[in-house]
């Protein structure tokens, strides 16, 4: 499974960690992303979404709460 936002797409950044000294090593940034259940064409589903796509209500959450629905 890879480290990437279902709904925008981002993905891992690349560069160094930078010492005292100046000494490169390479590390990665990861994407603050969160599995959740989702709203999808009708259907519930989990998806792996970063925490700016939440936020910017890109995604419908589904809420933990059930609701009973007259009928």
């Amino acid at each position: 499974m890879s480290r990437r936002c279902e709904i925008c797409g981002k993905e891992p950044l690349v560069g160094h960690s930078v010492s005292h000294a100046h000494n490169l090593t390479k590390r990665r940034w990861y994407p603050n992303l969160q599995r959740i259940r989702v709203i999808e064409s009708g259907t519930v589903r989990h998806r792996r979404v970063c925490t700016s796509c939440i936020q910017a209500g890109k995604v419908q959450k589904v809420s933990s709460v059930k609701t009973e629905v007259s009928t």
